[in-house]
């Protein structure tokens, strides 16, 4: 990816962290407010798409979810497959230090979680919950330390979190899904495949992928297997590398066009939708519920140990070099960032619990994803500003 194009997407990215965090404040101010009633309602108000004999309803919760999520997964697929093919993870030395990165940010969470609800087998569901990294959030608070941050650390936490992303598709398509409808995975495997013959023939107009895509939504919704997947799978339908008639790439433009929507409109109105806990009757002991606690600990502890933990390893046996200008302090406080799983943590949440467990949940994203950003950011505020010669081996 050119240098001018990394600080434009890391721009909008920090941008995008700060109106989610204003929406997630505003979600829990409603629902700790007289208004919090109003603000039910609103989630439970029912919606409905109905074409001839064919109804789709649903409260408009879940059409955030299911629905306008899946234009998020979509861009998500759209960023994986051009990073694998053209950007930082296209070259496999480059790839490997963020690589390992996550996968020790994934696993050591996830054996946190486990540890700690092992005597709850009714909460091991929970596991994935904070295996997962919010990159507007993190890149967010990495805006607010400005020059203070190599562009090496912010393009390493950027690259663990798209490849977090896509070991969040992975546990979400392997691991939530429930009762499966063989006609409707028929009806997502012909649009799928139609989508993927638009590809070989090289067709570039988009509104021929959207129109199938929009069909592989609805099956896919309606078979059981989480609907936000569809998303990604037509973002891997749409040509990187074929032009269109005005010599534009249909992938980089499909994704520059949805960036803002998604980083200022779906992911706020997520935040909004799902951030919104009540704390009355709330005890400090909710806290130490196994879920909570399962949870913050795996962001604030697991992600910091897994994070730092692989990088170093990785870098030891050789297999990469510290980012460009950082120190280990500075990898240690992006490790501390990836922490903050936020929007990630919630979809997962949401699928992982029925809708009486949503506080022991949230409360347990919410406070280590606030934990770890606040540690990151003092952590990264007061660290040296370039690596000082030598210091790339372990202090």
């Amino acid at each position: 990816m050119p240098l001018n194009a990394i600080r434009e997407f890391l721009k909008l990215e920090a941008s995008a962290g700060i109106v989610l965090v204003f929406a997630a404040a505003v979600a829990l101010l409603l629902a700790n407010s007289p208004l919090a009633a109003v603000y039910d309602l609103l989630l439970d108000l029912p919606v409905a798409v109905q074409v001839g004999s064919f109804v789709l309803a649903k409260p408009l919760l879940l059409w955030i979810n299911d629905g306008l999520m899946a234009i998020f997964f979509l861009l998500v697929g759209l960023e994986i497959k051009r990073e694998v093919l053209e950007g930082e993870l296209a070259s496999l030395r480059v790839a490997v230090l963020p690589g390992l990165a996550a996968v020790g940010g994934m696993a050591v969470p996830a054996a946190i979680y486990v540890a700690l609800n092992v005597r709850h087998p009714e909460n091991l569901a929970g596991w994935a919950i904070p295996t997962a990294t919010d990159i507007a959030f993190a890149l967010g608070v990495l805006a607010l330390l400005g020059s203070r941050v190599p562009l090496g650390i912010k393009v390493f936490l950027t690259a663990l979190a798209i490849i977090d992303d896509l070991g969040a598709i992975i546990i979400i398509a392997a691991f939530y899904t429930t009762d499966l409808s063989a006609e409707a995975l028929a009806a997502a495997g012909f649009a799928l495949a139609g989508l993927l013959v638009l590809n070989r023939l090289g067709v570039t107009h988009k509104a021929a992928y959207i129109l199938l895509g929009v069909m592989l939504w609805v099956s896919v919704l309606k078979s059981g297997v989480h609907a936000t997947l569809a998303g990604v799978a037509l973002a891997l339908t749409i040509p990187l590398r074929t032009v269109d008639d005005e010599g534009r790439s249909p992938l980089r433009h499909l994704e520059h066009m949805l960036h803002p929507w998604v980083a200022f409109g779906v992911v706020p109105l997520f935040a909004f939708a799902n951030a919104g806990v009540s704390f009355a009757g709330m005890t400090v002991g909710a806290l130490f519920h196994p879920v909570s606690l399962g949870i913050a600990a795996g962001l604030f502890v697991g992600k910091q140990v897994g994070v730092l933990g692989a990088t170093w390893l990785a870098v030891r046996m050789g297999f990469g070099s510290l980012p460009e200008g950082a120190s280990w302090v500075h990898v240690y406080g992006a490790a501390l960032l990836a922490g903050i799983g936020f929007t990630m943590s919630l979809f997962i949440a949401a699928l992982a619990f029925p809708a009486e467990m949503a506080a022991a949940t949230r409360v347990g994203v919410l406070t280590g994803s606030l934990i770890s950003a606040f540690a990151g950011y003092f952590l990264l505020r007061y660290a040296p500003a370039r690596r000082a010669a030598g210091a790339g081996a372990w202090p």
